[in-house]
């Protein structure tokens, strides 16, 4: 098991608020590029070198997201060409890379979080602040892959009684809605059975309790301090960018060099502790 998934998992949603929060609320192109490395580099921690499919269908919405603020977006006072009577301007292109930087970086972010924080995990952080929204989460978490496996095995069915042909596509758009029309009816009627089943067993009627295996550990503590700091840092030490109307940054700092430090370091303490347990492992295997 790797180290970032031991973690208490109220620790890690607050880290992964904190460090998705602080680049969604700044267009620093420096802070920018420190979460996309750091996020990037979580995810090959986690996944290792697999999964460029992904990569590829991420790279593409960067490409779209920093094309279409230049093109409908024309503010700015550098001219660089004109298009159709429409002039694109330098800063429109600037802020287009900035803006599609800070929502790849944090669809890597939230992709690192879905994969560590488990269902138990979900419920175990929200099950103390709303019992009724940790049992909507486990409902759902619990209905999608059933929804998923329902949904091929009605196709399948399908298929076997030969009601219609993969190569024509108006039978496979036939089909795709009689599927659907199936598993409406039987989202509906497994809602059914199931409140029915949850006041035979009499849900609401009392006191409610739950159990848990996580316990916060010295180290959770520590995580969690560091990141609210590292953060604070961050913030506080913050570096003024504007795009328009001309590009302006403010000069490189001692304080602004604070708070890239501090949240380099944040974004990359997850890769920090996946790393000090593999070389804790290699010398562990080395000794053998």
């Amino acid at each position: 098991m790797r180290a970032i998934e031991r973690l208490n998992p109220i620790a890690l949603t607050i880290y992964f608020l904190l460090v998705s929060g602080r680049v969604m609320f700044s267009n620093d192109p420096v802070l920018l590029c420190c979460s996309l490395m750091g996020a990037l580099a979580l995810h090959f921690a986690l996944h290792g070198l697999t999964g460029w499919k992904t990569h590829g269908y991420t790279i593409a919405l960067f490409v779209v997201m920093a094309l279409m603020n230049p093109i409908f977006n024309h503010n700015g006072a550098t001219v660089l060409f004109v298009m159709n009577d429409n002039p694109v301007t330098l800063e429109a292109c600037l802020y287009g890379l900035s803006a599609a930087g800070m929502i790849v970086a944090v669809l890597y972010w939230f992709r690192a979080f879905s994969f560590v924080m488990t269902s138990d995990k979900l419920l175990y952080v929200f099950g103390g602040i709303s019992p009724r929204l940790a049992l909507l989460l486990s409902m759902t978490l619990r209905y999608v892959p059933l929804f998923g496996t329902q949904a091929r095995k009605v196709s399948q069915a399908q298929k076997a009684l030969g009601l219609y042909k993969e190569d024509n596509i108006v039978d496979s758009f036939k089909a795709g809605l009689r599927v659907f029309s199936v598993m409406v009816t039987w989202t509906l009627e497994n809602g059914i059975i199931t409140a029915d089943s949850m006041t035979a067993r009499g849900y609401g009627t009392g006191r409610r309790s739950r159990y848990s295996l996580f316990r916060w550990r010295t180290e959770d503590a520590l995580f969690l301090i560091l990141s609210l700091v590292l953060c604070a840092l961050s913030a506080i030490f913050d570096r003024a960018v504007v795009y328009y109307p001309l590009l302006q940054i403010a000069p490189l700092t001692v304080r602004a060099t604070i708070g890239y430090v501090a949240y380099g370091m944040l974004a990359c303490m997850p890769v920090f502790i996946c790393g000090k347990e593999a070389v804790k492992w290699r010398v562990l295997m080395y000794r053998m």
